[in-house]
């Protein structure tokens, strides 16, 4: 990487030989779009509790909630790869705001499962608005009774006529209180994994009801617990077959896990650029901040984490790029990149001291949201369970 002549956000990446002219055209692309419509409004949405409806159709113009999705549904074409999906998710964390994130690509983790298994008229429903930014699509699968144990769900369907009869709730909903529609876990068969179906539910049904949520962190997204009380949905929402939703949202987790593990690496970036930041201009004992041994090794031990990290996400972004499901690899990386964010949110704190505890600093708010993104998507504990066992341990 030779001499860096300054730390930045940008430096702080080491090069990616599988990226060209197309990824750096797309990172200015979403930069201008950053600096622009969201990071002058960060402080407005974090009090608000969540983004203006403006900004979904904005991105959708931009191209954000179309990358990936073929132009026939409203999609931005085809012809991206990993490594742009990264560059997304980098440039969204460099406002240093989870929800913001959370929010604007929910439909990153609901619209997925309804491309891969749901029938042409069901995407030719519902992925054209989310596209567009007009609605929003949320996941469900947490319960109240249980989280990453996908195989004990509750929340149950049974058939009713022409359609299906749902009971039960679900809760930790990001998006829950403002998607229209929620792509369900469901138990349709038998216990385990084998009775499990995904139902796309209208939440704009009779007996949905609501309940809104407060977080430690994410204030710009709103998240809820989702109640079902005898609600009716028709039997053409059934996405994929029936009983064989499990494998739907297995399939699901190692594209959230890809994409977690990259915010997660981008928030360590935002830390040290703005602890560098500080401690070459902040005075102490005669000196600059930055000039005391143990500061320098504070942001040395940083960047050669953040380094570290970043160099396996872009080997596991190629590998999946390249048709591969490294299932333990993206379960490990995944863990490594929230530890790594924890580890330089917390040093970055201590640099800054009482000024990275007002409110308004990066550092701040990604310090707030270190723990969401250690338990969303898998918490650490499941991630090296899921490896071990991948590996035969």
């Amino acid at each position: 990487m030779g001499q860096l002549k300054e730390i930045s956000f940008d430096n702080l990446r080491p090069p990616c030989p599988w990226m060209d002219e197309s990824h750096a055209l797309w990172r200015d692309s979403v930069r201008h779009f950053v600096d622009h419509e969201i990071i002058p409004h960060v402080e407005e949405w974090e009090a608000a509790g969540r983004i203006s409806r403006e900004v979904y159709t904005k991105a959708s113009e931009a191209g954000l909630l179309g990358l990936g999705y073929p132009e026939s549904i409203g999609g931005a074409g085809e012809e991206t790869d990993a490594f742009h999906a990264i560059i997304t998710s980098e440039e969204l964390s460099r406002a240093g705001a989870g929800g913001i994130s959370a929010a604007l690509m929910i439909h990153g983790i609901g619209l997925p499962p309804i491309m891969a298994l749901g029938s042409d008229a069901m995407k030719k429903e519902i992925a054209p608005s989310v596209l567009a930014g007009k609605k929003q699509i949320s996941l469900g699968i947490t319960e109240p009774s249980g989280g990453s144990d996908v195989a004990k769900i509750r929340t149950k369907a049974v058939r009713d006529g022409n359609g299906w009869r749902v009971n039960g709730s679900k809760t930790f909903i990001t998006g829950g209180m403002t998607s229209q529609w929620l792509t369900t876990a469901v138990r349709t068969g038998d216990e385990g994994t084998g009775g499990i179906s995904l139902l796309l539910i209208d939440l704009e049904s009779d007996g949905v009801s609501r309940t809104q949520l407060p977080k430690m962190g994410w204030w710009s997204s709103d998240t809820a617990t989702i109640h079902f009380d005898d609600v009716l949905v028709p039997a053409e929402n059934l996405i994929g077959v029936e009983n064989q939703g499990f494998y739907g949202i297995m399939a699901n987790f190692n594209g959230e896990r890809l994409g977690m593990a990259a915010q997660a690496t981008a928030y360590a970036r935002v830390c040290i650029e703005d602890a560098v930041g500080w401690a070459q201009e902040r005075q102490t004992f005669g000196k600059r901040l930055a000039d005391h041994q143990v500061i320098r090794h504070k942001l040395a031990s940083m960047a050669q984490r953040v380094w570290a990290t970043t160099t396996f996400l872009d080997n596991c972004a190629w590998r999946v790029m390249n048709g591969e499901s490294p299932v333990a690899e993206l379960a490990m990386l995944k863990v490594q990149a929230t530890e790594t964010m924890e580890y330089c949110a917390r040093e970055a704190m201590q640099i800054l001291g009482g000024a990275g505890f007002i409110r308004g600093h990066r550092v701040e708010r990604i310090y707030r949201e270190v723990r969401v993104m250690a338990i969303g998507g898998g918490s650490e504990e499941i991630m090296r369970d899921l490896a071990a066992r991948q590996m035969g341990f």
